[in-house]
């Protein structure tokens, strides 16, 4: 593929390449004629996945298999969007039941709370719900919120408080009226460091002002965890499973819950829907006509062929603002790894770096990159009709809508063609490869079909890697060295004179730098 007649200048001028080289499925258009690839590397690549036999690696995960090899789990994300009767057995109980009983609750509960049924402690109906949960306990709920802001109806305004910096804390509680605040706690084990000092600082909070704690917050956890604990009564609990991933979690009560506090249930209901069309899809359509799977082929053959390390997600829609962010979280929490699921090391690549920004912002931050410097392969993700179709203020003779196409559409061209030059500071290669998908407009089924199409797209690079995508041990040791931290703080705030004379003298240098609250 590095011959000059497969420059993509050539290739994207072939009879018939756009019909050639993309797909339709489940309401998405995929086009992937300006990637670096001719006839014989689609072959060669459908091959790969039959070798593979990825269809049958996600039938094995969809039917309640223990895909998770090392924790010896199921991965039944798309179960939490199943609305068939099939049963899904799991540890020789079908799981369904227990699954449905979850959503009525959700839609039970999320109903009398936008109906103003339930209120808070001082009778003020809810206005505001703050989502506390770190990783995939928010961000897949929160690139969701963000794509439907549109769809938020009744008032009720949605936050987030993830990080542990108290600068979060404060911008949130800057933001509420604590009286009609709801607060979510979302942790599966109900041990995360920083969800549990958050929760904390919450309480404490509305405590301060009066409030009582129990008529104000509701915890999404798994059963019999201590957020699940009757001693220490809330709203209302909502049960998460094993068997989900953070990161794969948005189906779930996870972001359930919030969802549809903030949508409506009918509306998370429908996105559900949307995340299930993708995943029969994916079970339905032949390898050479799968998004998901060829999409997965592209991105292995970048990454181990073609030596692209890094990949770019560049949403043409505002509302998309916060896929890049989940899905980084996604993909490289999930196909960062060292070794197989058989345990041995890796001598190939596995897993990318990914990073987005929404266009056209992106041309005006990193897009001098994309053309003359590093380049690295991008999904351009466009809209066809926009949320808001009410502004229709032409400039230079187009609508926004019209401009924000403008360069969606030429930019994947630009990137692939290029333009000589003899002046060097004006000549771009070209050759640099990118995918667009396409959604005819940002629907809650829309957005779950995105949903489902990334988290499928890296379930089959994992199976193509021969790796485990549902673990994530990597983000373990620095959790334990914090522990170790921790406890060195807690005895200096209990003693004042504790001389830190058990740490390595570099961590000890920043605790004292802390302590003094000077750098010296």
């Amino acid at each position: 593929m590095n011959q000059p007649e497969n420059h993509l200048g050539l290739l994207v001028r072939e009879k018939d390449r756009l019909s050639r080289f993309s797909l339709s499925g489940a309401g998405i258009f995929f086009d992937f004629s300006r990637q670096r690839l001719n006839s014989e590397t689609l072959d060669l690549l459908g091959q790969l996945a039959e070798q593979k036999d990825l269809p049958s690696g996600f039938k094995a995960m969809v039917s309640g298999e223990k895909v998770n090899t090392t924790e010896n789990r199921a991965a039944l994300h798309t179960a939490m969007r199943s609305f068939s009767h099939q049963p899904i057995v799991v540890n020789g109980l079908d799981v369904m039941p227990e699954i449905q009983k979850v959503r009525n609750q959700i839609y039970e509960f999320s109903k009398s709370i936008r109906n103003g049924d339930i209120k808070g402690s001082t009778g003020k109906p809810f206005k505001y719900v703050v989502v506390i949960g770190i990783g995939g306990s928010y961000l897949g709920t929160q690139f969701v919120s963000s794509a439907l802001e549109a769809f938020a109806d009744k008032g009720i305004r949605i936050l987030f408080l993830a990080n542990v910096d108290v600068h979060n804390f404060g911008s949130v509680v800057s933001q509420i009226d604590p009286e009609s605040t709801l607060w979510i706690i979302i942790s599966k084990s109900y041990t995360t460091p920083e969800t549990s000092a958050n929760e904390n600082q919450a309480a404490e909070f509305m405590i301060s002002r009066g409030l009582e704690f129990s008529k104000h917050f509701v915890t999404v956890t798994s059963k019999g965890s201590p957020g699940d604990d009757p001693s220490n009564p809330v709203l209302a609990t909502f049960h998460m499973f094993n068997f989900v991933g953070g990161r794969y979690s948005v189906s779930s009560a996870v972001g359930g819950v919030p969802l549809s506090l903030y949508l409506g249930y009918e509306r998370f209901e429908e996105f559900l829907k949307g995340a299930e069309e993708m995943d029969m899809h994916i079970l339905s359509a032949p390898i050479q006509e799968n998004l998901p799977v060829m999409a997965a082929l592209i991105s292995v053959w970048n990454n181990n062929f073609l030596g692209y390390e890094t990949q770019a997600i560049i949403p043409y829609a505002s509302p998309l603002s916060k896929l890049a962010p989940h899905v980084q979280q996604l993909n490289m929490e999930s196909n960062g790894k060292l070794v197989t699921k058989e345990g041995e090391i890796i001598d190939y690549p596995s897993g990318v770096i990914v990073f987005g920004e929404p266009g056209t912002n992106a041309q005006h931050s990193f897009f001098q990159l994309a053309h003359q410097g590093r380049p690295f392969p991008i999904d351009f993700i466009g809209v066809v009709n926009p949320q808001h179709d009410a502004y229709q203020a032409k400039s230079k003779g187009v609508t926004n809508h019209q401009e924000l196409w403008a360069n969606l559409i030429s930019q994947p061209m630009a990137l692939a063609m290029g333009k000589d030059s003899e002046d060097k500071a004006k000549y771009f290669p070209g050759n640099r490869p990118s995918s667009t998908l396409l959604l005819e407009n940002l629907t809650p089924r829309n957005i779950g079909r995105l949903l489902s199409f990334y988290e499928a797209k890296t379930v089959f690079e994992a199976l193509i890697w021969g790796i485990n995508p549902f673990d994530q041990f990597g983000v373990e040791l620095g959790k334990i060295l914090a522990s170790d931290i921790r406890a060195e703080m807690a005895i200096k705030n209990e003693n004042p004179s504790h001389p830190f004379d058990s740490v390595d003298p570099i961590s000890r240098h920043y605790l004292e730098v802390l302590f003094s609250g000077k750098i010296e």
